[in-house]
């Protein structure tokens, strides 16, 4: 029975230790993630570290400048379409909640998660991608697709 109990205890132990080691992920990984995401990791961290910087000062003009208009905002519930940005810097305070201002200004670069729909921030508070500039989209500029309170 002691013996079960150690070899239980030692299973989870390299159970955890595993797990820990697979989640974790460095610069380095991220960037190879976008990479073959999006084909080019570098407008994605230079976007990302403005992003923080901007939304760390309410930089409110700076973060309007950053959305693809018009999208859709998850407050408190509810749905709402954000037209351009003067109606982002008018209801700023609404979107950029006090959630949503502390999971981008906790995020790491190294600690972002993305998939083929985009690069999210916490657990889905802001998400961003490439949107295509031209008719066969390759030219992207990235922006903001969704913020989600």
């Amino acid at each position: 029975m002691a013996r079960r109990h150690a070899f239980l205890l030692a299973l989870g132990l390299i159970s955890a230790i595993g797990a820990g080691s697979a989640l974790a992920q460095s610069v380095a990984d991220v960037n190879s993630n976008l990479d073959t995401l999006f084909g080019n990791h570098a407008q994605y961290q230079t976007f990302f570290d403005q992003l923080k910087k901007a939304v760390g000062s309410d930089a409110k003009a700076t973060v309007a400048t950053m959305f693809d208009y018009p999208f859709q905002a998850r407050i408190k519930g509810k749905a709402l379409k954000i037209r351009d940005a003067k109606q982002f810097v008018a209801d700023y305070d609404q979107i950029i909640t006090g959630k949503v201002k502390a999971a981008v200004v906790k995020q790491t670069y190294g600690t972002l998660f993305a998939n083929s729909q985009g690069v999210m921030i916490g657990d889905g508070e802001v998400w961003f991608s490439g949107i295509c500039s031209d008719n066969s989209c390759k030219q992207q500029t990235v922006r903001i697709t969704a913020i989600n309170d």
